[in-house]
């Protein structure tokens, strides 16, 4: 497993390394290429919409969601994604995720970031249907884009971890509860990244 020398940085010393565990290398650059290629052409992306104060806004990325039948993908916002069959790839992936970590998962959310102009603001994965500490799964493919945290209640206590091509990046623990993350827009161009986190929806 491959230690995060971010941590050891004295800016970030604070960051607690038992809520995160990280392989650089979990699919080969082929592995992840092919798949990467492959989602493009044949998820079943759509544009969702969010609100933010009295407006409505087009989400700036696309999405796409998979997972048993009976579990749906319902953001923050109460804005719920249609539930796509489990394709072969991606059940590959998700069997081979849980037997090498020991997790279980029943869905997928898949994240397209176009270019540079898309991102995702700082938010937490909180929802009820996670439970009080989910394990989500991250694969990132294609483009290499920084992953950002940030405390909370302290904006100052904050770092960013660079996510490869054929990363995986599992978040654990508490961090939903005391960790805000993004994908932030950048002025340097950049081609495509698919990002695929594996969650497990609880019964409500």
């Amino acid at each position: 497993m491959c230690q995060l020398n971010l941590f050891d940085t004295e800016e970030f010393y604070e960051f607690p390394k038992d809520l995160l565990e990280y392989k650089e290398n979990f699919l080969s650059r082929e592995e992840a290429d092919r798949l990467k290629d492959h989602l493009l052409q044949t998820a079943r992306w759509e544009q969702r919409t969010q609100k933010m104060y009295d407006k409505t806004v087009i989400t700036p990325r696309l999405t796409a969601w998979y997972g048993d039948q009976n579990k749906s993908y319902e953001s923050a916002d109460s804005n719920t994604s249609k539930t796509n069959s489990w394709t072969q790839e991606l059940v590959t992936l998700k069997e081979k995720i849980e037997k090498e970590f020991g997790y279980q998962f029943n869905g997928v959310l898949l994240n397209l970031y176009r270019d540079n102009n898309d991102s995702v603001a700082w938010h937490r994965d909180k929802e009820s249907r996670y439970g009080k500490r989910p394990v989500i799964a991250s694969i990132s493919l294609g483009q290499t884009r920084n992953f950002d945290f940030r405390k909370k209640d302290h904006h100052q206590s904050k770092y960013s971890l660079p996510l490869p091509n054929g990363s995986l990046l599992i978040m654990k623990g508490d961090l939903q509860e005391n960790w805000e993350h993004r994908i932030a827009k950048s002025t340097i161009p950049m081609k495509e990244r698919v990002n695929l986190t594996f969650r497990l929806i609880n019964e409500l």
